[in-house]
């Protein structure tokens, strides 16, 4: 037998609108939000796997931002570099000119004067920046030159022009994630792009007895090399052979000193490690000055820039030495053609990767966003007859209570 109470109809009718009202406000904001996961217990599995695609959709969108971004600056770079190409070019015109005989003193004064511009053109393209004015040929240094020009006079020049052209950025490469743990260059620094010769270092002294004291690493072109105490000549040599830096050591036959040279034309860097002397020891670097201007005061350095092409053919042109302008001038601007040319392979080869990597984002982020829309989308057209059968219970629960549920003065004197 149940027993009913005087109270107990208001209570069961206020209970069921209650609920009512919970459902109302749920569907609402589903259908305010999107999405039908208004809580975790809602769909604890969905709201899962929904997570995980938000964030694989995160990554996506950012790994596609990257691109476009790295796109831009490729193309940018690229043009600077093709309008370096086309100086390079036009100097070896007038090197081939120059290097003929047949023209004046005056008459090549006035080719040194044009490559003296093309020169200076050079240095400011060197120097060239992206849209967000970060230098594009510095290394990581993307807010400092990666170029400094000094100046001085020349005979034949009453002005003062560039005698010499220093690399001040770095020799690491700007690195941007374009897939999960993929990454690829953002730019190539200055002292490969507009580098010509092979560098190489002659050491002067004699290394033949030298032996590492203790354990200890130094730094060539970014790849570290470790030094263990009682290491010999011979195996640092070994060592610096099978780093994968571009650079061949070698034992000088005559001297019996350290030499590196350049494999593929680049400025070499190199530095000792923290509490490192083997570089410094071996005359190879000093202790004062930090790389690429590190290089052991004693020790022979050769190999140059295009900058130093452009100079030295400019030079004897103004002299009016042909024997220069045509061979050591017009071979070293042959060079430096052709690291740009390898640069602008480089370049190409990054934004074609680049292009491909888009074009697969830009049908891979909508499918992961249309697996996440079936796991939390609402689905409008269900939600709007649901929503609309519980507005009508709603209202009809609501007048079936006004009906029954009669005020009397009693229920005001309570």
């Amino acid at each position: 037998m149940q027993r009913i109470s005087t109270n107990m109809s208001n209570n069961d009718m206020q209970f069921s609108l209650h609920i009512r009202e919970g459902q109302l406000n749920r569907l609402s904001n589903q259908l305010a939000s999107g999405s039908r996961i208004q809580e975790l217990r809602d769909d604890p599995v969905a709201a899962a796997h929904s997570t995980r695609y938000l964030s694989k959709i995160n990554h996506l969108s950012r790994f596609s931002r990257n691109s476009e971004s790295l796109i831009s600056d490729l193309q940018i770079a690229e043009g600077y570099m093709q309008s370096a190409l086309n100086i390079l070019h036009r100097a070896r015109e007038i090197a081939v000119e120059g290097a003929h005989g047949i023209y004046s003193q005056e008459q090549q004064s006035y080719m040194g004067f044009e490559v003296n511009q093309l020169l200076n053109e050079l240095v400011e393209l060197a120097n060239g920046k992206n849209g967000d004015n970060r230098t594009l040929f510095a290394g990581d240094k993307t807010r400092s030159q990666a170029f400094v020009s000094l100046k001085g006079h020349i005979p034949g020049v009453s002005d003062s022009v560039i005698t010499q052209v220093n690399y001040t950025g770095t020799n690491r490469e700007n690195l941007v994630e374009i897939s999960q743990g993929s990454y690829i260059e953002a730019n190539i620094p200055g002292n490969k792009i507009f580098w010509a010769e092979h560098q190489q270092i002659f050491s002067n002294i004699e290394a033949s007895r030298y032996q590492v004291m203790e354990d200890q690493t130094f730094y060539l072109d970014g790849k570290a090399i470790d030094l263990k105490a009682g290491d010999n000549i011979h195996a640092i040599i070994d060592k610096i052979n099978s780093s994968g830096a571009a650079v061949e050591a070698s034992l000088d036959p005559v001297r019996n000193s350290l030499m590196l040279k350049t494999t593929v034309p680049h400025q070499i860097w190199i530095e000792n490690g923290p509490a490192g002397r083997a570089m410094t020891d071996l005359g190879v670097v000093n202790d004062q000055s930090a790389p690429p201007a590190n290089i052991h005061p004693q020790a022979v350095n050769a190999g140059g820039s295009a900058f130093d092409m452009l100079i030295t053919l400019r030079d004897s042109l103004f002299r009016g030495d042909t024997l220069t302008t045509g061979g050591l001038a017009l071979k070293g601007l042959d060079l430096g053609i052709s690291s740009l040319i390898s640069g602008l392979a480089k370049l190409g080869a990054g934004q074609s990767r680049l292009r491909v990597v888009s074009d697969r984002l830009s049908y891979e982020i909508p499918e992961v966003i249309g697996k996440n829309s079936l796991e939390s989308d609402v689905d409008v057209t269900r939600s709007i007859t649901d929503l609309r059968q519980l507005e009508l219970n709603h209202r009809t629960a609501l007048q079936t209570a006004g009906r029954i549920l009669q005020p009397t003065l009693l229920d005001f004197l309570r």
